[in-house]
Parts: C-alpha cells; structure tokens; sequence
C-alpha cells in the first residue's frame, strides 16, 4: 500500500497545506504546524509562506515527513493544521480510500517531470530506436507519455482519457523508441543504462538532478501540480484564507524565481 500511494505521488512527487484558525482567535490558536515533505517543500513553506504567516502574528512550526502517507493522516487527526507534498489526484485517491474529508486549497509551483539523459544533448541528438525509461504506475506513465507526443516521438489515440492513457493508446511512433517501464524511485539511475529516463520532478530533486538539465520538462497539468491541504472543515477559517493569500501573493513569487528555479507555475487568475 505504501509502494502504491508513493507512486501515486509523483514529483513528486506531490503537495499541501492549510489549517486552523480565526482571526479573532485566542494567541493560542494563532500556533500552527504545518507539515511538509523533507526537500523542496518544506523548504518552500519555510522561506516563502511561514514569513508572510509569522508577520501576521502566527507561531509557525514545520514537520517534516519522509512518506507520502503520513502527512495526510496527521492532517485528518489534527496533528498538523496544513499540508504540502502531493497533487489533487493523489489527494482525492488517498482521501477516497482512507475516508479522510480533506481538501486542497491552492496549488503551488512544482517540480515537473523532464527527459533526462547522460548520452545526449537535446531532443534532436537522441536517434532513431532510442530506449526511453518510463514509471511505471498509470499516472506517472501517462504524464511521460504526453512528454513523449509533445515531443514528436509517439502519436496518442484522440479519444484517450489524458489521465490514464498507456502504451496501448500508441498509434504511430515514428521515432521507433523502445519504452522501458520502471519503478519511478528507479528512473533517476536509469539515465546512465538507458538513451532517455523520463523523472517524476520529486525523484529528480532528490537524485540532486538540476531541473534545468532536462532535455525537455512536461507542460503540466494542473491536476499534478502540488498544492496546500487542509481538513475540510478548515476551508473558510481565517488561516486557510491567510495561507491561499500567502501562496498568490508577489513576495511568494519572488521567492520562487529566486530559489526554485525550473519549477512549473500554476496560473492566476
């Protein structure tokens, strides 16, 4: 069950956050935990979100977690008042099966997924018969799919679901690549035993890959865009509307472009 929800996660790898509170609330209320991922996330709540939170007069602390199990269950039992680390889809799978009444708040930038590869340069460099490693659990295989299409190598059935589509919704590979399924945690080594290693962005940081390096990083759905969680409960208190105002706000995005360089944006209205 673990392997399962881990790759379900995907660079991430996921994300979340939110909590608790009212802005006339006791002192008390105003001290807050919220948890994230050991990595970029957490370094992303530390140096982008718990300033803006602390200025307006909240106590924040930060737990880390090293699974993608955890977070949410202590979400649900009032441990941690926010989360990030995981996408929507993620989120809804987890929530669904463990009948925990969770809800995402706001997504945030996130480490997409990228062609990486130690034998070639760019897109054009790589030949004819590549092999190209893949996830292989349904959400992550389908995103390295989309990255394969858009990238002229393999044509997709019209009428796939863009969710799960699979190596059976291939119509034309002109490229004539041969597809390697792998477990996602195996992709980042991969890239010295294959052509191309396509790398859930969670993987690819934690290998100390630089975004930048991708041959190529995935134009990324929204649905895998990791975002803040909160109990359901919480989504009208005032630290779930402070959290979403930390999260959009212009210091947030400086912060981003200074530190998270290569991280996908969601967009704004």
């Amino acid at each position: 069950m673990k392997k399962r929800y881990a790759l379900l996660a995907t660079g991430l790898l996921g994300a979340a956050l939110a909590g608790c509170g009212d802005s006339g609330a006791e002192k008390n209320d105003k001290a807050i935990k919220i948890g994230a991922t050991s990595g970029p996330y957490s370094d992303m709540v530390k140096k982008a979100i718990q300033p803006q939170l602390e200025k307006k007069g909240y106590e924040v602390e930060i737990v880390e977690f090293s699974d993608y199990i955890q977070p949410n269950i202590a979400l649900a039992n009032g441990d941690i008042d926010a989360n990030l680390f995981q996408h929507s889809i993620y989120l809804k799978t987890f929530a669904d099966e463990k009948k925990l009444d969770l809800t995402g708040l706001v997504t945030v930038p996130t480490a997409p997924m990228g062609l990486y590869s130690s034998k070639y340069k760019t897109l054009d460099d790589v030949p004819k018969g590549a092999e190209v490693a893949t996830p292989n659990d349904p959400t992550n295989q389908a995103r390295a799919l989309h990255i394969l299409e858009d990238a002229g190598w393999i044509d997709l059935k019209d009428d796939a679901d863009p969710l799960t589509v699979s190596e059976k919704d291939i119509v034309e590979n002109p490229k004539g690549i041969v597809i390697k399924p792998l477990e996602a945690a195996q992709l980042p080594r991969a890239v010295d035993s294959v052509d191309v290693s396509a790398v859930p962005g969670n993987f690819a940081l934690a290998a100390k890959f630089d975004l930048l390096d991708a041959l190529v990083l995935e134009k990324m759905d929204e649905q895998y865009r990791n975002l803040v969680a909160i109990k359901t409960a919480d989504a009208d208190k005032a630290l779930a509307k402070d959290l979403k105002a930390a999260v959009e706000s212009d210091q947030f995005d400086k912060v981003i472009d200074a530190s998270f360089e290569g991280f996908s944006k969601p967009e704004r209205n």
